[in-house]
């Protein structure tokens, strides 16, 4: 005969766990340069930058090349190879450049970051040697995760090829790699160890890809330099025409904006959910993917900015007039301003671009916040939307640039 058993008498409260406060301060530091001809061998930039930290060691080099880089660059392998050449008191290469393909079918293809590494692994590439990226925005992603994540952290130097990657990307601490259908779902906060931008490169850069590089450098301007925007307004028609003095001045400044943001805002591995460098963004992202990225990324963020700038006139927040010169300014740099993906309807019968917003809103970590403009210059932080004012500002664009 079984007895049921009594309940176990109540226990005395535990003693408070112990609990320390474990508190880290590192430091970050790394050169931003700004050159031409980097890879010349009397040109002794890149050699300086990959021994500052050992300048009697010889160091082991990587190159990871843009397919489009290696298209119109044709002798670049040679060039590498006669730098290294020329400095191999302080180079070597550990292999020929490996070459992968640019744009957003790198970052879409998740075998290529595994690729990366196993070749760092077979080359036998420490912490101590270096991965040089050289390429657009989009290489300088996926060959940053690769290193960030090889080792826990192989050290990486940029040499950013594009408008875009001179003055936003490629001199930041992000990288990434998209997943799951969303826009940098996977990837690090990872300083590089140095980024070298070289003017030259931006000679041969299609017009297409210049023209939406510089939507960045308005972006910087629109949030943080009402000045910055008048030159750029006041320079728009050489700065897409590639001229090489506006051109330059155009992306010296904007990196060096984004810099001051990323050093005194605050918040430079964005544990906040404040992001003013994102203005536009929101929308920006969720284009890219509707349209199956045949919208570059600068494109689709000249088309959230236009967006968020006639929302802010919408609910009352900007004036007409500052969003009439945002898009002139976007108008005489070549930017479209409406695409046709933002026409695609959800299941719901909603544009679909609208689920940007709770797709960043998952990205910054559960609480909206969108910057908008009270002014150029004025960046102002928001964390509600408001559904019909943003149907209207569509309906806008679409009527203006459609």
């Amino acid at each position: 005969m079984s007895v049921a058993s009594s309940p176990p008498a109540p226990r005395a409260p535990a003693a408070p766990a112990a609990a320390f406060t474990q508190r880290l301060a590192v430091e970050f530091e790394y050169p931003v340069v700004f050159t031409a001809d980097a890879l010349h061998p009397a040109n002794p930039t890149l050699a300086d930058v990959v021994a500052r930290r050992e300048p009697a060691r010889r160091h082991r080099v990587l190159p990871v090349v843009d397919a489009g880089v290696a298209g119109a660059w044709p002798d670049l392998a040679g060039a590498l190879a006669a730098y290294a050449e020329a400095h191999r008191d302080r180079l070597a290469l550990a292999a020929p450049p490996e070459v992968i393909p640019g744009g957003e079918a790198c970052k879409n293809d998740p075998a290529l970051p595994t690729r990366l590494r196993q070749r760092m692994q077979q080359l036998g590439i420490d912490r101590h040697a270096v991965v040089l990226a050289i390429g657009g925005g989009a290489v300088l992603d996926v060959a940053g995760y690769a290193a960030a994540t090889a080792h826990r952290g192989v050290r990486l130097v940029r040499l950013p090829t594009t408008v875009l990657a001179q003055g936003d990307g490629g001199v930041g601490v992000k990288n990434g790699v998209n997943a799951f259908g969303v826009k940098n779902f996977v990837g690090t906060f990872a300083p590089p160890f140095a980024v070298v931008n070289d003017v030259r490169f931006l000679e041969t850069l299609p017009a297409r890809e210049r023209r939406a590089g510089l939507a960045e450098a308005v972006k910087v301007a629109l949030v943080r330099d009402a000045a910055f925007f008048d030159w750029l307004l006041a320079h728009a028609e050489a700065c897409a025409a590639g001229e090489p003095g506006p051109l330059a001045e155009a992306v010296r400044r904007s990196a060096e904006m984004h810099l001051a943001h990323i050093a005194g805002g605050g918040d430079p591995f964005e544990q906040g959910t404040a992001r003013p460098l994102d203005y536009g963004h929101w929308a920006a992202h969720k284009l890219e993917g509707l349209s199956g990225h045949r919208v570059r990324h600068g494109e689709a963020v000249a088309i959230g900015m236009a967006l968020d700038a006639r929302y802010a006139v919408e609910i009352g927040l900007l004036p007409a007039g500052d969003c009439a010169a945002i898009c002139r300014l976007l108008d005489r740099l070549g930017l479209a301003l409406w695409d046709a993906a933002l026409g695609f309807a959800d299941a719901d019968g909603r544009p679909a671009v609208l689920g940007g917003l709770d797709e960043f809103r998952e990205h910054l970590g559960g609480e909206l916040t969108i910057t908008l403009l009270a002014g150029i210059g004025r960046g102002v932080e928001v964390h509600a939307i408001e559904g019909a004012a943003m149907l209207r500002a569509l309906d806008w664009l679409r009527r203006r640039g459609g």
